[in-house]
């Protein structure tokens, strides 16, 4: 099955060999996205709600470039360096999804890329 490479300048760029995102098929396979401004490929300033935005933000870039949206995700990964912001996570996730709710799983790490407080990857199955 062919792969095709999903790109766009108004989400940052791969900071290592990888691709924003990779379609095979009528799915696609979303890296990680931390809370990098797109402009200026620094960490966001701010709490755990501030870096979700940007990462949500980020995926949602990545997702318009392949021809999708949120209602598209089918499953959502989410790292974070504290388990203790579970709860500020879910609030923004919640304004960026809608019912039915992707798949999802939340594991605490002990670190990420640049100091972010957060990551998140996803796939995404078009119709």
């Amino acid at each position: 099955m062919p792969r095709t490479i999903i790109s766009t300048d108004q989400a940052p760029a791969a900071i290592g060999p990888y691709s924003q995102a990779v379609r095979a098929g009528n799915t696609v396979y979303f890296s990680g996205q931390i809370p990098l401004d797109p402009v200026s490929g620094m960490l966001v300033e701010g709490d755990i709600s501030a870096q979700t935005r940007r990462v949500f933000d980020n995926l949602k870039a990545v997702a318009e470039a392949a021809g999708g949206s949120f209602d598209k995700f089918v499953r959502v990964g989410i790292y974070v360096t504290d388990l203790a912001n579970f709860t500020a996570v879910n609030v923004v996730m919640n304004e960026y999804f809608q019912q039915p709710y992707p798949a999802r799983s939340t594991i605490e790490v002990k670190g990420l890329p640049k100091g972010a407080q957060v990551e998140v990857d996803a796939i995404m199955v078009m119709d």
